[in-house]
């Protein structure tokens, strides 16, 4: 028996987007995402997003940037769970920030900004959320 594809998987964002207005970033198409694996996304004004794309189809965005070592690697850090809680720890020093909310689950005084994401025409979307300045201008 052969097998011609594989099943199809439903992916869905990990967050639901809080009000206001976005600046949607092609991120990459969602068929290339590895269920475990984060990929790097370059945003506006040379900030980064780490996008993580869960066993369970889920999808998160967090900074990339790793708030104790200032390097950008998130992206190539190791996802997990903590309670119930999905997480990315840094590949660097270790530490574990929840995806949901970009806590440090072992320091409440840090934590990772999240991201807006979606899926569209098969394309993953980061959601950067724009200054209400930018927003009323041009």
């Amino acid at each position: 028996m052969s097998i011609i594809g594989s099943p199809r998987r439903v992916v869905r964002p990990g967050l639901l987007p809080t009000p206001g207005p976005r600046t949607w970033v092609r991120a990459c198409p969602v068929a290339r995402l590895v269920p475990g694996r984060g990929v790097a996304v370059l945003l506006p004004e040379a900030a980064q997003a780490a996008v993580f794309l869960l066993p369970t189809g889920m999808l998160y965005a967090v900074d990339n940037i790793d708030p104790y070592s200032g390097a950008a690697v998130l992206s190539r850090g190791l996802t997990g769970d903590h309670g119930g809680e999905p997480t990315v720890a840094s590949p660097l020093l270790k530490q574990v920030f929840s995806l949901r909310t970009g806590q440090a689950i072992d320091d409440p005084a840090v934590a990772l900004a999240t991201h807006a994401v979606r899926v569209l025409h098969g394309e993953v979307l980061v959601g950067v959320r724009q200054a209400a300045s930018a927003a009323y201008a041009a």
